[in-house]
């Protein structure tokens, strides 16, 4: 585990730089094809994982995804699904830290790329920012990915879910796929061990229009928690039953 652990590590940097140095002029070409170089990239760490560390995953659930424009609200445990969301969500924007779009070509990709950037000292002007982003996403016919809770969480914990997914559902009145996963079991914040297995990403039923805010943040986090904690327990107890929506 440590030595798979470590040749990972070393390659996930090798691959980056090597990708990140031969896409340099991916960056002046359109904005598909920047997605497209963003996804190669997904690909070879995640292919490269499972060749070092045995970490696989699957995904359950995509009966739920909707035919239309919808967002993804999606449990934050890892590095992991930054990186399996772009792979399993073709064409995916992300909401994401607008201070990640400074990082030296990995991050001018991310601008590139057309993913929703937060300016978290604006306020207002942050929110309706983000509205128009993700609107304008949407219209181009791209799922928008979120974490509501705006950060990693380690399995067993949890944070308040951030006001910004509450604010998309009901001023763009679009559907909310929440996406529940047990990524961290494995792949844990700050750690260096990567642990083998199968990650499980659960698609569960969308939640549609219409809900006040409030409801529609209870609704949100129950299925979401619910879901995570069910996959966790079947990741320590293989026996047991998995709750399935």
């Amino acid at each position: 585990m440590w030595l798979g652990s470590l040749l990972f590590n070393a390659g996930f940097y090798a691959i980056s730089a090597a990708l990140a140095v031969i896409g340099l002029p991916v960056l002046l070409l359109p904005r598909g094809a920047v997605i497209v170089w963003s996804r190669i990239w997904c690909r070879a760490v995640l292919g490269w994982l499972v060749l070092t560390t045995g970490l696989r995953h699957r995904v359950v659930g995509r009966e739920h995804l909707p035919a239309g424009p919808y967002i993804l609200a999606i449990k934050h445990q890892s590095t992991w699904e930054t990186l399996a969301a772009n792979l399993e969500f073709p064409n995916c924007a992300f909401v994401l830290k607008r201070e990640l779009m400074w990082i030296p070509v990995v991050g001018w990709m991310m601008w590139r790329a057309g993913n929703v950037g937060i300016d978290r000292a604006a306020g207002a002007k942050a929110l309706r920012a983000i509205l128009r982003d993700t609107r304008r996403a949407l219209d181009d016919g791209r799922p928008v990915v979120i974490f509501p809770e705006g950060t990693r969480t380690p399995p067993g914990s949890t944070r308040p879910y951030q006001p910004g997914v509450a604010a998309l559902y009901s001023q763009l009145k679009v559907p909310v796929v929440p996406v529940a996963l047990n990524s961290g079991v494995f792949w844990g914040r700050r750690t260096f061990l990567k642990k083998p297995g199968t990650i499980t990403l659960r698609i569960l039923p969308p939640i549609q229009p219409g809900l006040s805010r409030g409801a529609f943040m209870d609704l949100l986090r129950e299925r979401i928690e619910g879901a995570t904690a069910d996959l966790s327990v079947a990741v320590k107890n293989p026996g047991d039953k998995v709750n399935t929506p």
